[in-house]
């Protein structure tokens, strides 16, 4: 199975609202919250995953001064297990980098064990958490990564080498 990754447009977030009503009916957020995020796009990113044509997941990223925030990954219970969750989640990681980001933060549900998996693979540490946080009373776990610095580009060093080491 192929899937295409692109970027949320307005005419996305109808979709996306139902597919998120779908996915997290205790949790879901309101359709405004996505139009809102949407207009953010110097501080936000949201891409989709597309399968035939057909939105199937969707994911979120916040990025604020040097930390970013996963706001939402959710993809559709058919289309687990095939690498769409891991390939949005590389792709935010890759634009929080883009945008200069230290750490990635996240929450997770605590009774959500394939997601935690996935961003432990990734490098993900639970640093804390959160008792009740969800409606239904379940926890959270906040979850960070530290994203490597930056490499400096070798080809534009002005690094001297001093003379006794020629």
């Amino acid at each position: 199975m192929s899937f295409t990754l692109r970027d949320l447009t307005f005419e996305d977030i109808g979709t996306v609202g139902r597919l998120e009503n779908k996915l997290f009916p205790v949790d879901a957020w309101p359709l405004q919250m996505f139009y809102d995020e949407f207009f953010q796009p110097d501080t936000r990113r949201y891409v989709v995953a597309e399968v035939d044509g057909e939105m199937v997941a969707y994911a979120g990223l916040m990025y604020v001064d040097t930390t970013a925030d996963i706001q939402t990954i959710g993809v559709l219970p058919a289309f687990e297990g095939r690498g769409i969750g891991r390939a949005l989640l590389t792709e935010l990681l890759a634009e929080a980098a883009r945008r200069g980001a230290d750490n990635v933060m996240l929450e997770v549900r605590a009774d959500n064990p394939r997601a935690q998996q996935l961003y432990t693979r990734f490098g993900f540490e639970r640093i804390h958490t959160r008792r009740k946080y969800y409606r239904d009373g379940v926890d959270a776990w906040i979850m960070r990564l530290a994203l490597p610095a930056p490499k400096a580009d070798a080809s534009n060093s002005s690094e001297t080498i001093p003379e006794d080491s020629r």
